[in-house]
């Protein structure tokens, strides 16, 4: 089985790398600044579970190759459009796209560029980071993978892709009902990144404050309502084990989308805030945090495009 794995990232990089621990035919399809860095310093992850120095093979954009049975794709969703250019000229004609981005409205892209029976459902729950010196930063133990059809059943690929995961240190499971999963992880993000982006807090920051509590539990009650509306209501275990992460007093938990933010970066605010808001109004369910959250982040992504536009336009010095 050939793996192509989107980039080199926190999320790549991490599951990734640790396929190729286990043995897997694994390539990374990167940029030419990170492919001349992976050949000089090898594929570095820093875990507690583990620190890796790999060999890996590396492909760029645009380079022939033979075709790949799975593309695991962690990319952001922003560069969804480029990322699915790149990987359709290497992709067989029986591969599968895994992609492993925030939400759901992904799903609707990638089956209309490359076909539903191409296409698996995939979630993943860690925290990982990309230093300055281009290791990946493996946090805590949480490193889980899900993946399974679209279509709710179980297939021979899925099967396969599971006993290569197998042979991993990733805690991998093959979901009989990967859309349900995915639901109920698009709830809990959205949640966290609706309120640490509107508060510019941590979650321990927001439940410090008189109202944070209510806050809070007032925006995951919305995010709930739109899964429900959407046929997809949490379980009662993912929504207790949301509430629990959403009011953990002291906790220094944050969405990467309030880091992105912070730093004055793009975030993934539409394709996850704004796919529930307009989900919601579909289906009639008010959505007034949500959409408070959502303008403060086209407010941020409108400074942006303008700080960006005043930058081209100012003379030269």
């Amino acid at each position: 089985m050939r793996i192509l794995v989107l980039g080199a990232g926190a999320v790549g990089g991490y599951f990734g790398g640790r396929m190729v621990e286990g043995g897997a035919d694994v390539t990374f399809l990167v940029r030419e600044r990170r492919r001349a860095a992976l050949a000089r310093d090898g594929l570095v992850v820093k875990s507690v579970l583990g620190d890796l120095k790999l060999a890996v093979k590396t492909l760029t954009a645009g380079e022939t190759a033979s075709p790949f049975d799975f593309v695991l794709l962690s990319c952001k969703a922003y560069d969804l459009a480029s990322a699915m250019n790149a990987i359709a000229p290497v992709m067989g004609p029986d591969g599968a796209v895994l992609p492993l981005l925030n939400g759901i409205a992904h799903l609707e892209a990638l089956t209309a560029r490359f076909g539903v029976q191409r296409v698996l459902g995939g979630c993943c729950y860690i925290g990982a980071t990309l230093d300055p010196d281009g290791a990946v930063r493996h946090m805590g133990r949480m490193q889980s993978l899900l993946f399974g059809e679209i279509g709710d059943r179980n297939s021979a690929r899925v099967t396969a892709l599971a006993a290569v995961l197998a042979r991993t240190k990733i805690d991998a499971e093959a979901s009989p009902a990967i859309l349900q999963a995915m639901w109920d992880k698009f709830v809990m993000l959205a949640a966290l990144a609706a309120s640490t982006t509107l508060t510019r807090a941590t979650v321990g920051e927001i439940m410090a404050a008189p109202s944070g509590e209510a806050f809070m539990l007032a925006v995951l009650t919305e995010c709930a309502a739109v899964a429900k509306a959407e046929g997809f209501s949490p379980s009662p275990a993912a929504y207790d084990g949301a509430r629990r992460t959403l009011t953990q007093r002291g906790s220094g938990f944050a969405a990467s989308m309030m880091r992105d933010m912070l730093k004055g970066g793009r975030t993934e605010g539409d394709h996850v805030i704004g796919d529930l808001v307009r989900r919601g109004a579909a289906r009639q369910v008010a959505t007034p945090m949500l959409r408070a959250a959502l303008v403060n982040l086209e407010t941020h992504e409108a400074k942006r495009a303008a700080t960006a536009a005043d930058a081209t336009q100012a003379p030269a010095g």
